[in-house]
């Protein structure tokens, strides 16, 4: 069995010099953070405490552009890297303003749009009882397809049938907990997260994967778990026997936002003094 489909292993064994070692969490929202659409004071004050300990804190998310913007601000995050790595946004505090890095220019993303439109009609007249995000009016770059967060829930072989159409365009597609997202180009989660990291704090993603740690939940970050050697799955990723195209290493007890806050105690609790600060640093 390739290395990256191993079943994930308990948190609990997730080394003790390792932790010492992470400097940054990258995490999923929906389903990771959340609770059935809820996010937790727990969660958020998560967040809060593993930023005071030092760490670089970053939602990569496949929510959008205008709920970015307001996580961007007012959540306890260094940045966020928004609709499935269209752009990343990053909000300095000391000149209060807003750095927003797209993936694409302004006059591609419009013309994406044109061709998302022709695909959003497609969708809702071939597979019946889907529905176009409630959040769709604040994305800047996709088209999310709602297959269970406002309408009853649909089958594996109708969501399956979205991500065809998507497919049939030219489009990538991405099956989260709640949505299909849909767009053009080569972007993903991994690429803007990259882009961020390197060009915000100074971190090589590449020479330093192993001390990054990315939470998720759904198949559309099996990318992510490919890619950090330490990337931890809370329990509801066994809602998606087989989807997987790769597993975190390490797996929660706890579901959605009780087992983020798991995680984040346990990153915690091996924490050393005197770790650098790269947030501080890159100010």
């Amino acid at each position: 069995m390739p290395l990256d489909l191993q079943p994930p292993r308990p948190l609990e064994e997730f080394a003790l010099a390792d932790r010492q070692r992470i400097v940054a969490v990258l995490t999923d929202i929906d389903d990771t953070l959340t609770e059935n659409g809820r996010l937790p004071a727990a969660s958020y004050a998560a967040l809060e405490r593993l930023r005071a300990a030092g760490l670089v804190i970053v939602p990569v998310t496949g929510r959008p552009a205008g709920w970015c913007d307001l996580i961007a601000r007012q959540w306890p995050v260094d940045a966020v890297v928004g609709e499935n790595g269209a752009f990343y946004f990053r909000y300095d505090d000391e000149a209060r303003v807003m750095r927003r890095v797209y993936a694409k220019p302004p006059d591609a993303r419009a013309d994406d749009r044109r061709r998302l439109d022709a695909i959003r009609a497609e969708v809702l007249r071939e597979v019946p009882g889907a529905a176009i995000s409630a959040d769709q009016a604040y994305r800047d770059a996709d088209l999310a397809v709602d297959f269970c967060e406002d309408v009853p829930p649909l089958g594996r072989a109708e969501i399956d049938r979205i991500a065809e159409v998507f497919a049939r365009h030219g489009a990538t597609a991405k099956v989260s907990s709640i949505h299909v997202n849909g767009w053009f180009g080569g972007y993903d989660k991994l690429t803007t997260s990259r882009m961020l990291l390197r060009d915000s704090f100074g971190i090589d993603v590449d020479a330093m994967r192993e001390r990054i740690v990315f939470a998720g939940d759904s198949p559309n970050d099996a990318p992510m778990f490919a890619f950090f050697p330490n990337a931890v799955g809370v329990a509801n990723i066994g809602r998606y026997p087989g989807q997987f195209s790769a597993n975190p290493r390490w797996v929660t007890r706890g579901e959605s936002a009780v087992g983020f806050v798991e995680l984040a105690d346990f990153l915690l609790s091996g924490r050393r003094d005197g770790l650098h600060h790269l947030r501080d640093s890159a100010m």
